[in-house]
């Protein structure tokens, strides 16, 4: 299997990088080619802007939508997108490693996927979105770590609903509308706590790696339980997720 990890931590001696450190050298060991895309030693630009695009519709006027199409069409994006976009179509299974930040990625991620999953690479006219989008056939992962403890990310808790309140809009909302499969998260709770947990994370993590093609996915609807309105479809509304 070909797996790409996504790694956004500013300290490679943190505990997000061990988690990376560990997923190479397990499953290369275990046969798979991995590569990997580590964005602050990259130094991986995260604002998108005019810079993104070797060739314009408009000199004059940014769109930045419209012209994601016309790079895309015309192979116009500028280097280290292409670079990230291959990785992409190159792998069969990703894994995003980052710690929780403000309920989301750091900011060097978000900056990742707005200029990586360009509108005419993974969504948009004659390619489609969620599971008709551009890297169907792929399934990814998020692996982060928290500072508050599991209980806060409750249904009742303090911090909310970790699967319904704060990684949904990750899962469903990029790599879901990208045509990736989601799979369950792995989750490593306030590891900067204690040593033994962290071992502990270690040793799960490393299980989950040898094991990911059986890693539970993520049940969302597919677009044709939807109508014209966007709306989902009555008669699969009882077991919505």
């Amino acid at each position: 299997m070909n797996v790409l990890i996504v790694y956004a931590h500013p300290e490679p001696k943190s505990f997000n990088g061990a988690l990376k450190d560990l997923a190479v050298s397990e499953l290369t060991a275990l046969g798979h080619q991995v590569k990997v895309s580590d964005l602050y030693a990259m130094n991986f630009k995260a604002v998108a802007d005019r810079g993104d695009f070797e060739t314009v519709l408009d000199e004059n006027f940014l769109k930045y939508q419209m012209e994601q199409r016309n790079a895309a069409k015309e192979n116009g994006f500028s280097e280290d997108i292409r670079a990230e976009q291959e990785k992409l179509l190159w792998a069969d299974f990703v894994i995003f490693q980052f710690p929780l930040w403000w309920y989301s990625v750091p900011a060097i991620l978000k900056g990742w996927f707005d200029r990586v999953f360009a509108s005419g690479f993974v969504y948009g006219r004659g390619i489609g979105r969620y599971d008709s989008g551009g890297l169907k056939g792929r399934k990814a992962m998020l692996s982060t770590t928290t500072g508050s403890p599991k209980h806060a990310y409750t249904p009742y808790g303090m911090d909310g609903d970790i699967h319904e309140k704060i990684l949904y809009h990750i899962n469903h909302g990029m790599l879901y509308f990208a045509g990736l499969e989601p799979v369950e998260p792995f989750i490593a709770w306030t590891p900067a706590h204690d040593a033994n947990d962290r071992e502990q994370y270690l040793e799960e993590f490393k299980q989950r790696l040898h094991n990911l093609s059986d890693i539970p996915s993520i049940p969302y609807h597919p677009s044709s339980h939807y109508d014209e309105n966007h709306q989902l479809k009555e008669e699969y509304r009882q077991n919505h997720q």
